[in-house]
């Protein structure tokens, strides 16, 4: 038996439907994994396809398409190490979630996943019948298992290939952040390395995929849960990781071992990683957003700058009569410390005119509401003129806790084609401005410094749709309002388990209610990055007409 195995793992980041330019990235990680006289390379679930396909992947012609794809890529690549790939199977009938090994110019064998996914933003088991535990394929000197993903969070998956013989675990993943969600796989894969007294590779991939984020991470572990490789968060890497037979059985040697940023770096990285690779894998390479000299459209703007390039980012000032002049000021301030060009253009006549239009429809009829939202409204129409006339993605600049409550005008600021703050709520989108003022990463392509005014920053927010307009005229205070937004959205809470946190009944039920009346606005949003394990959209759905409320 020889004594060393080495294996490539490539943590890359595939594009949903692109079968070919997938497998061109395999082809150059393989002739890495070639010179650097590899036995294995290793490449994340799903990665001929990308991640994830939703129904893409229960049309037949696209199934028989990825069958092609393997098998070309197979002979391709058969001179130098096997491949270990992730992809779609039909056998007998039946779609399985699957994972191949390629060999000696054809597909030599898949295992299938056997524990399908069905919370939070997977749907597995509508796609895919879940396949029989299998066992574990021999590689040269070693048996390799290969729970895929979700099979590595349950006992059994592992324990069976241990009991099978296997030498080793290959974990394969299309695992998307959330908050925290890091510490959860390696307890998971530390329980799965004790349990079974073998060491573990945990093998995910990167890349933005609409709402959600693959953010990397990968590493292994030898036996007792000792880490002896970390990969990068949110980096393609491409890394040879040698092991050793030794009495004991098979070993990692050390390698690289990254420290993975905060969380507030983390965030702040994944909307940048999401907003760029949404408009990279749309076709999109410039994009305009409505700067309006508050803090959430200034944070957009940033986050697009340090995404595509500030030369590459329209902001468009929007005045009405409603605007203060440190709006102005403050919108100016933003767009010159990023370096983005910035438009003013005024919606006063188009506002008069529309009001002219309306008058004897309107007429005995008080200003209110209408009013404010055919502002936004115009905004939107001139935000989208602009988006159809120069190709520019439009950026919607909403934030969760407005998301939330509905505190935005559907067709009018809510117009746009992505939201990157979508799931940050207000009170972190003031901390992230903070840190990203006092933060710069080589991956972030716009300026360090203060790129975001103290005073954007600090000043009380305001839609400026009718004199002296606060937000906290409509909502409690934003440290009120995401306190219990946190409770009632991403901990399913009851209204008495906010009143016993402290909070006054009253403010609950009035931000129950506004949740539950804007489900038709966020059914019509614009999709966005993902930060936690409760976003809108996959991670919560509920029915738009619903008239039940919490009377606990």
């Amino acid at each position: 038996m020889a004594d060393r195995y080495r294996i490539t793992l490539a943590q890359l980041n595939p594009t949903v439907g692109d079968l070919r330019g997938n497998a061109e990235k395999v082809i150059a990680a393989h002739d890495r994994a070639r010179e650097a006289g590899s036995d294995l390379l290793a490449l994340p679930e799903m990665f001929i396809t990308g991640y994830q396909t939703q129904d893409l992947v229960m049309k037949p012609a696209f199934v028989r398409d990825v069958a092609r794809v393997l098998a070309d890529l197979a002979a391709r690549c058969a001179d130098g190490p096997d491949i270990a790939i992730g992809g779609p199977l039909m056998e007998g009938g039946k779609l399985y979630n699957a994972y191949f090994i390629l060999r000696d110019g054809r597909v030599d064998g898949a295992a299938r996943k056997h524990r399908l996914p069905n919370t939070d933003v997977f749907d597995e088991m509508r796609l895919y019948t879940p396949g029989p535990i299998s066992g574990p394929f021999g590689m040269g000197p070693l048996r390799l298992g290969t729970p895929i993903c979700e099979d590595s969070w349950h006992p059994d998956v592992a324990e069976t290939m241990a009991e099978s013989g296997a030498d080793l675990l290959l974990v394969p993943n299309g695992s998307p952040y959330a908050r925290e969600k890091i510490d959860e796989r390696m307890g998971r894969m530390v329980a799965r390395v004790i349990e079974n007294d073998l060491p573990l590779i945990y093998l995910n991939m990167v890349g933005g995929q609409d709402d959600q984020v693959f953010d990397g991470g990968s590493f292994v572990l030898n036996r007792g849960g000792k880490l002896a490789v970390m990969l990068p968060v949110f980096d393609e890497a491409v890394v040879h990781v040698d092991f050793e037979h030794r009495p004991e059985g098979w070993v990692a040697l050390d390698g690289l071992r990254e420290v993975h940023p905060p969380l507030i770096e983390q965030d702040y990285r994944l909307m940048v990683e999401a907003t760029r690779d949404y408009l990279r894998k749309s076709g999109f390479s410039r994009v305009l957003l409505g700067l309006s000299g508050g803090v959430d459209s200034a944070l957009v703007a940033a986050i697009a700058a340090d995404a595509i390039g500030p030369a590459n980012v329209r902001c468009v000032m929007l005045p009405s009569d409603y605007t203060s002049g440190h709006s102005l000021e403050d919108a100016a301030a933003v767009a010159r410390a990023l370096g983005c060009p910035l438009d003013t253009v005024p919606i006063t006549p188009a506002f008069a005119a529309v009001q002219q239009t309306l008058a004897p429809l309107f007429e005995g009829k008080p200003a209110d509401l209408t009013e404010e939202n055919m502002q936004s409204r115009l905004r939107g129409l001139m935000l989208m003129a602009l988006s159809n006339k120069f190709g520019e993605m439009l950026l919607t600049t909403g934030n969760k806790s407005e998301v939330a409550v509905g505190y935005a005008t559907i067709y009018g600021d809510m117009a746009g084609g992505y939201n990157p703050i979508k799931d940050l709520y207000k009170t972190r989108v003031f901390a992230t401005c903070r840190w990203r003022n006092e933060n710069h990463r080589p991956w972030m392509l716009a300026p360090e410094g203060v790129v975001i005014p103290p005073r954007v920053i600090e000043k009380p927010p305001s839609a400026e749709l009718r004199p002296d307009q606060k937000d906290e005229d409509s909502l409690p205070p934003y440290e009120v309002l995401d306190a219990i937004l946190e409770l009632l959205v991403d901990r399913d809470a009851s209204v008495a388990d906010c009143v016993d946190a402290g909070f006054d009944r009253a403010t609950v039920k009035q931000v129950e209610r506004l949740i539950y009346l804007s489900e038709y606005k966020r059914f019509q949003a614009a999709p966005g990055a993902r930060l936690t394990g409760r976003a809108f959209w996959l991670d919560r759905r509920y029915p738009i007409v619903n008239r039940w409320r919490d009377d606990g």
